[in-house]
Parts: structure tokens; C-alpha cells; sequence
């Protein structure tokens, strides 16, 4: 009998990938195709439910309502930060619609660091990817701007506020 090994290891991003290849899931496992929000800026932010930043959801819905037509936020819940998003899909969903009216988009759970570093986190965090800077995810609710042609812009620490300047000017 054969034995079989059943980890999953994260793809690697190629140099001079965009940003629109990039594959992900909803939070329903339905895959969303990034090409859908060319022309439009993109907030990607690491989320949890359990986490002292976690009221920062009300500013990520503030801030999307206010610029819908211009921006996306994408949501990527993650449990690698003190175990501060330990739920399922529908509870996660849940928590974020009933407590703080989400209606941005969320995405399955994911990695954001690590030997299991979703691809996406890949090209934000690698300048050898996003052509501008490296970083590290510290934290819950770290943030990156990708402009509307999908060139990397800033990030920002879970610190930041969604309301912050330093965000707005980008938009």
C-alpha cells in the first residue's frame, strides 16, 4: 500500500506574476477572479474575529460603502496570529455580517506567513513580486493597497485605522 503525502504546500508565485493570475476562494470556496476588479483600487486585509482590532471591521465597511465604486476590500480571515480566528466559514460570515454589517468581500481561510504562505501573500509581501517593497504580516488586520491596474501601492500595520489618512490619500 502505497502512503500518500497529504500536507498541502503553498504554490509559488513566478517573478513578473500579476496580481489578476492570482487564485483564491470566497469564503464559500467559490474562486473570485481578481480580473473582475481591474480599474478598481484593492484593500486586502488579514481579519479575525477574536482580536483586539476586530472593531476595525466597522471602518473597513465605512470606508467600502464610501468608496465602492472605486475600491474593493477583500477580507482573508486568518488563524496564525494567538489563535484569534479559530471558526468555520459560516461563522465567520456570520460574526462579520450580524456584528458589523460586512458586505465587502471575504475570502476562505488562508495563510499569510509561513511554509504555507498563500500565493497572494506572496506577491504582496515579495518585492521581487509586487516590483515595491517587502514585508512581514505582524499582526490582524495589516493592510495592502494595489492600485486599479494592479501595481502594488503601500501597506499598512494593523495600527493603522481604515479611516486613516495615510489610507485615504490612496484612494
Amino acid at each position: 500500500m502505497a502512503l500518500f503525502n497529504t500536507s498541502i504546500q503553498a504554490q509559488t508565485v513566478e517573478p513578473n506574476t500579476s496580481i489578476y493570475d492570482i487564485e483564491i476562494n470566497d469564503i464559500n470556496g467559490d474562486p473570485i477572479d481578481l480580473n473582475t476588479f481591474k480599474g478598481k483600487k484593492i484593500l486586502f486585509v488579514n481579519v479575525a474575529s477574536e482580536c483586539g482590532f476586530t472593531t476595525q471591521y466597522k471602518g473597513l465597511q465605512e470606508l467600502y460603502l464610501a468608496n465602492q465604486d472605486e475600491l474593493m476590500i477583500i477580507g482573508l480571515p486568518c488563524n496564525q496570529f494567538g489563535g484569534q480566528e479559530p471558526g468555520t466559514s459560516s461563522e465567520i460570515q456570520s460574526f462579520c455580517e450580524l456584528n458589523y454589517g460586512v458586505t465587502f468581500l471575504l475570502t476562505e481561510k488562508i495563510d499569510v506567513k509561513g511554509a504555507n504562505q498563500h500565493e497572494l501573500y506572496q506577491w504582496l509581501t515579495k518585492k521581487e513580486l509586487n516590483g515595491k517593497s517587502s514585508s512581514t504580516v505582524k499582526w490582524n488586520f495589516q493592510k495592502y493597497v494595489v492600485d486599479g491596474q494592479g501595481k502594488f501601492l503601500d501597506y499598512f500595520y494593523s495600527t493603522t485605522k481604515p479611516s486613516s489618512s495615510k489610507i485615504s490619500k490612496l484612494l
